[in-house]
């Protein structure tokens, strides 16, 4: 990319690295906040349509599904056109689609609403957009402490809007709860704006990197062995942290946790990412990446089985989402750190679309499998032990990654 971004010192405040580092901040702190609110609709939307919680779990799967399959395509349309038109158009969907959850009473349109345009909406101004435009604004070797930065944010947004969605359903009602937060979800167009500066530099091959066409890096790319075990791998992060999102509070008051204490509980799971986010882009940048990446979720699927065994009261839950919370997105800059490592960054807001496409499937059947099975059975034990399974299966397919740029991806 053009090295004026970096160095010119003529630039408008407002153009200069700090300001979009914090632009791209508030975009993920937004983004992510407002979409980790939806578990506290679970029951009172349920309730009032008289709908069982399948409707609502399928509504929120899709959503998470869509998010993936469309993350790729946002992710060329932001390689070719830049990260802040690709921002600004999905908080205008993000806004639509939770309007259409407000006021529509029929299952069809709520998944139209919830399902298909806010997981189009949340894929369009999602933090990955952000860490895509980011990657070419900061220098190589503060590029992983920058993904680690814009993960922290989405994570700062869980802990500020987590416990502000609970107290807007409980003073305001579901509805109107909803009306509030799709109008919040508008500032992202407002805080994407210094992105413009960052448009369309991606179409052009970086210093080191090979001169290739996007559909030759996506043929590529899928040919590569630590690519696809890094893709198997994502799908079980998906899985944990959606089931947990969507169906962690609904859980919570089944064990006699009040709504506030749950709202305050997903909170810290924000709150605790935010360290464990930050941490994880240092690492990632002074190390390998594969190994802590691999630990990571063999030490989830430790904390998930223990806080099943163990009774559940309000110690044994902070203690869960605390931990679990160090742990949340510090997935995300190693993950992204790992295909930049291997393909570089001309593309690589589009291969790790496809990367996140592996992690909303892996969202849908967290989200999906567990309201099914609840209703099925009543319980959500069976998912939590294969959330469990699943964590021993991540651990042990990123540990061969090798980590080194792909062959034909680097200039001879």
């Amino acid at each position: 990319m053009s090295t004026d971004i970096r160095q010119a010192d003529d630039l408008p405040w407002y153009h200069t690295i700090t300001a979009m580092i914090v632009a791209g901040c508030l975009v993920a702190i937004v983004n992510f906040g407002v979409r980790s609110t939806f578990g506290f609709f679970t029951v009172p939307v349920s309730e009032a349509h008289g709908w069982g919680r399948e409707v609502f779990s399928f509504a929120m799967a899709m959503q998470n599904l869509i998010w993936g399959l469309a993350t790729p395509l946002a992710g060329m349309l932001a390689d070719r056109y830049g990260s802040a038109r690709v921002l600004m158009t999905g908080a205008a969907i993000y806004c639509i689609g939770m309007l259409m959850m407000a006021y529509t009473s029929s299952a069809p349109m709520f998944n139209l609403g919830g399902g298909v345009l806010v997981g189009i909406g949340i894929a369009f101004s999602s933090f990955s957009i952000v860490m895509a435009a980011l990657g070419r604004i900061v220098p190589p070797e503060r590029r992983s402490w920058a993904f680690g930065i814009a993960t922290a944010s989405g994570s700062l947004g869980q802990f500020i809007f987590a416990p502000l969605g609970a107290m807007l359903v409980s003073a305001y009602g579901w509805q109107q709860a909803l009306v509030i937060l799709a109008s919040l979800s508008l500032l992202i167009i407002l805080f994407a704006a210094p992105l413009m500066k960052q448009n369309t530099s991606g179409s052009r091959p970086t210093p080191g990197e090979a001169d290739l066409t996007m559909k030759a890096a996506i043929g590529l790319a899928f040919g590569h062995r630590s690519y696809i075990l890094l893709v198997s791998g994502f799908f079980v992060c998906g899985f944990q942290l959606a089931f947990i999102t969507v169906h962690m509070p609904a859980y919570l008051a089944e064990h006699g946790i009040s709504k506030e204490f749950a709202g305050i509980a997903m909170g810290l799971i924000g709150l605790f990412n935010v360290a464990g986010s930050y941490v994880s882009g240092i690492i990632g940048g002074r190390g390998e990446k594969r190994v802590p990446l691999a630990f990571i979720y063999l030490i989830r699927a430790g904390l998930t089985a223990a806080f099943v065994l163990l009774p559940v009261t309000p110690v044994t839950t902070l203690l869960f989402t605390c931990s679990m919370g160090l742990l949340w997105l510090s997935t995300v800059p190693l993950t992204m750190g790992l295909v930049t490592v291997m393909f570089g960054t001309r593309y690589m807001a589009t291969l790790y679309g496809f990367v996140f496409v592996s992690h909303q499937i892996g969202s849908f059947l967290g989200v999906w499998l567990a309201g099914r099975l609840y209703d099925q059975f009543g319980s959500y034990d069976i998912v939590w032990w294969l959330s469990v399974a699943l964590g021993v299966f991540a651990f042990l397919v990123n540990l061969p990654i090798r980590e080194q740029r792909a062959q034909r991806f680097a200039t001879a």
